[in-house]
């Protein structure tokens, strides 16, 4: 329950016998975080985002709304608490009250924070997830220095797949209308485009709660467009209340397929054009009657007992025998000069069903749906050994991005596990929060297993936590007590009662991911009850975590059991894993710049070659630039998420090498990099001797500077600048540091490449700074023995540095969630070469 304080603002600024907004004497009924964001069209339009905390809505007022870009900060001012049936108002405030004008429900969803979050909140750093219908994936609200009556704080996308370039995509006007009634604010309706949110008010208000789909964009026919984007599931936990349709989920390769006139192109998900390998699938889709159309679906290939298997689809790639492969459809975009998307989802579908039904061909295939109890499909899709199920939301309409509107249920792992605690209810839930989970070790040891808390009704609710009552103890049942947030507010019990839980996998942590509670078990001793392993016919990859499988962000890894480096014993899904693991540490510096590849297909000892344009074997996740970035060659490549990270694994990828500029202006470097280079024989305390020299030179210079271990031989310095200069000049910048330091110390340092010149010596390889050369980028696998990794150090830490591949892939986990080195670099991104810094150098 809220504090008794938390909403005497709210109150004293309403007078409620004027203003139909909610007194906050309910709560909003959610057994999660809630969020919500209402677009407000006061005496200035803006966006309220609420994230449920404490039985209220934390509130900020976000004059611009959000955006899904991760280089645009949008401003945030904090405002007081609202009552959590705030989230569901939509209406007209009158004149002479606070905040006169019209609300509607934006966005709505769930969030979840990554970390405590009032720890958050109190240091200025709020990390938090939202799985809303249209905001989605990562997010930040990041408190400022800047001087107001209230609190002022920047909104900020994570950058994920969730995220998208501003202003090419602008999700404010790509999605302007009500989450609840599907109507726009009443300004928007009769103001034209240029000037919506800023006429005055008609006398209509919008409809408070019927939901019904928007119109068609236009009923007159239209010109056939060149592209679209599909439309994503989100993943959820359970299925959720409402009218849904449910198709079984398909292990295969999603296709877009458009169709002018006989001339018939397949699309995948990032836009490669897949018709030349599937010169059948192109055939049947020419033979519909059809004069234009837009469809979407999955291509699969199905095993002897009929299911999708997705190893055979890519065994049908690889032999180039497209013969076995077959186009399942479920949606149509497009038909006969008719834009379908506006349309609900049943009105698309019939269209999608009238229109194979004339096809004689047995390439294509129609996804029937189901309208029975989703975990009755669920739990039969389990059991066939099938994927799971897409849900869809009836009358909703196609929109091109991840949306709250499809989400997918997978089928889950299930066992039971100790009851060992449960934690407080928050907002409108009763008796309890989430049950704390154990499972016994090796040694039978109770080890913390992680939490569950979905899967109960009120009345199960009650049920259980009279079941626990007697259970209650002082101490901790555990072993080690859970870390963080996990650890407070719980009520511990004797270890006694049992509980079936499905889930999705067990983390190398031990704990529990997308759990859902089955019900109480009381035919098995409480001591028995350890992890359950899936047998396995294959060898076990030293370091994975067991009962994983072979999926990896949803990337299916092949041959997973190949050996990437003899002399670890390190696999392929080994590779795979750590980048995954490593993805919130690496994006940031890989994001936003072109990415080289270093490939070993058949692992260290063998060949290996360097990539740095598109080819024609897709990367799955990869994203390729735009030409003109690089003219003349093949598309740059971007790795922008954890698809493309473990993607690029699945390819053989090792290292990933990054430029010195971010993609929005390849012609401005934002740093420089000098790379110490030793000769192989000199001894290590030699390289730490010439990192302290260089850094004591550029400290006089005036310039921060950030370490990391190359994974290799050598150490590299990486200097943060202002984007004021071209490629030349940063690069002869550097060449003067390299030849400074040689003419000071020419015992010690070389300013000349080649073996021959460093003999007993230093190279300052200053030649990472040119257009296009790339140096490994920070958190990098190494393609080298034991799979070494470049990781980011503090100067402090160099004295006891005992080489640069001090980490690797087996022992760099703690590393990965320990303190940031390099927290200081914004604060240098500001930093100009400046003509003193180049009299010292050449003086």
């Amino acid at each position: 329950m809220p504090d008794a304080n938390a909403l005497q603002e709210y109150a004293r600024k309403r007078d409620f016998s004027g203003t139909p907004e909610p007194r906050g004497e309910a709560a909003a009924p959610a057994d999660e975080y809630i969020f919500v964001v209402q677009k407000h069209d006061a005496s200035h339009l803006h966006y309220d985002f609420r994230l449920e905390l404490d039985g209220v809505l934390k509130s900020w007022a976000v004059p611009k709304g959000p955006c899904l870009d991760p280089s645009v900060k949008r401003l945030a001012i904090e405002v007081e608490d609202h009552p959590l049936d705030y989230a569901r108002f939509e209406g007209h405030i009158p004149e002479g009250h606070y905040g006169a004008g019209d609300v509607i429900v934006w966005d709505e969803g769930r969030w979840q924070p990554l970390g405590d979050p009032h720890a958050g909140l109190k240091s200025g750093h709020l990390k938090f997830r939202l799985q809303g219908r249209k905001l989605s994936g990562s997010w930040n609200l990041v408190r400022t220095r800047m001087p107001g009556r209230q609190p002022q704080w920047f909104i900020i996308k994570g950058r994920d797949g969730e995220a998208r370039d501003f202003p090419r995509f602008d999700i404010l006007a790509k999605e302007p209308l009500s989450v609840l009634s599907g109507q726009p604010l009443p300004s928007e309706m009769t103001a034209p485009a240029s000037n919506r949110g800023l006429a005055g008010k008609p006398a209509k208000k919008p409809a408070a709660t019927s939901a019904k789909p928007a119109a068609p964009r236009k009923s007159a026919r239209q010109r056939l467009p060149e592209r679209f984007a599909p439309q994503l599931a989100t993943l959820v936990d359970a299925p959720p209340a409402g009218d849904w349709r449910y198709e079984i989920k398909i292990d295969g390769y999603r296709i877009l397929a458009r169709l002018d006139h006989g001339n018939v192109r397949l699309l995948t998900r990032n836009g490669h054009d897949w018709s030349a390998k599937l010169p059948e699938l192109c055939k049947a889709l020419a033979g519909l009657e059809v004069d234009s159309a837009w469809l979407d679906g999955e291509i699969l290939v199905v095993d002897e007992e009929g299911r999708p298997d997705f190893q055979r689809l890519q065994n049908a790639f690889d032999a180039g025998l497209s013969e076995a492969i077959r186009y399942t459809l479920f949606d149509l975009l497009w038909l006969d000069g008719m834009d379908y998307r506006d349309k609900p989802l049943e009105e698309r579908r019939a269209a999608l069903q009238d229109l194979l039904r004339e096809s004689s061909s047995d390439r294509l295939r129609y996804s029937e749906d189901f309208t029975d109890d989703p975990r009755s499909i669920l739990d039969s899709a389990c059991r066939l050994g099938l994927e799971g199920l897409i849900g869809k939301r009836a009358g909703s309409r196609y929109v091109e991005r991840r949306s709250g509107d499809w989400i997918k249920l997978k089928c889950k792992r299930r066992q039971e596990f100790v009851i060992v605690g449960y934690s407080e209810p928050k907002g409108s839930r009763t008796h309890f929060g989430a049950l704390l989970l154990g499972l016994h070790d090796k040694d039978g040891e109770l080890r913390y297993a992680g939490k569950v808390g979905t899967g109960f009704s009120a009345t199960s609710l009650k049920a259980i936590h009279q079941q626990l009552q007697p259970l209650v103890r002082q101490r901790c049942p555990l072993k080690t007590l859970p870390k963080g947030q996990d650890a407070r507010g719980v009520t511990w019990l004797r270890p006694q009662l049992l509980g079936e839980v499905a889930f999705a996998e067990i983390t190398r942590e031990g704990l529990v991911r997308q759990a859902v509670f089955h019900g109480l078990r009381s035919d098995k001793p409480a001591r028995e009850i350890v992890r359950e392993e899936p047998r396995s016919t294959h060898k076990r990859s030293p370091g994975a975590a067991a009962g994983r499988g072979n999926v990896v962000a949803g990337i299916a890894i092949t041959h997973p059991d190949r050996v990437v480096d003899p002399g670890s014993a390190l696999h392929k899904i080994d590779v795979a894993r750590y980048y995954e693991q490593a993805a919130e540490r690496i994006l940031p510096w890989l994001g936003d710049r072109p990415v080289s590849l270093v490939r070993a297909p058949d692992g260290v000892g063998g060949e290996q070659f360097f990539q740095r344009h598109a080819s024609r074997t897709e990367l799955p996740g990869v994203e390729q630039l735009e030409p003109r970035l690089d003219p003349g060659h093949a598309p740059l490549l971007r790795i922008a998420n954890t698809r493309g990270l473990v993607g690029a694994a699945q390819m053989g990828v090792l290292e990933l090498h990054t430029w010195n500029a971010s993609v929005d202006d390849l012609e401005k470097p934002d740093r420089f990099i000098l790379d110490l280079d030793p000769d192989p024989a000199l001894p290590w305390k030699r390289m730490i001797e010439a990192t302290r020299l260089t850094l004591t030179l550029l400290d006089e210079l005036g310039l921060s500077a950030f370490l990391k271990t190359s994974g290799g031989k050598g150490m590299h310095i990486l200097v943060p600048l202002r984007r004021d200069y071209g490629w030349d000049e940063v690069k002869d910048f550097a060449h003067a540091i390299s030849r400074h330091m040689a003419k000071l110390m020419p015992d010690r340092f070389s300013a000349i490449s080649g073996p021959k010149n460093r003999i007993g010596k230093i190279f300052i390889d200053y030649l990472r700074n040119t257009r296009g050369a790339s140096t490994v980028c920070v958190w990098s696998v190494r393609a080298r023995d034991g799979l070494p990794v470049s990781v980011p150090i503090s100067r402090d830490e160099l004295a006891d540095l005992k080489g640069a591949n001090a980490w690797n892939i087996q022992n760099v986990a703690q590393r990965l969630g320990g303190p940031d080195p390099w927290s200081a670099w914004p604060s240098a991104r500001q930093q100009r070469l400046g003509r003193k810094m180049w009299q010292q150098l050449e003086g």
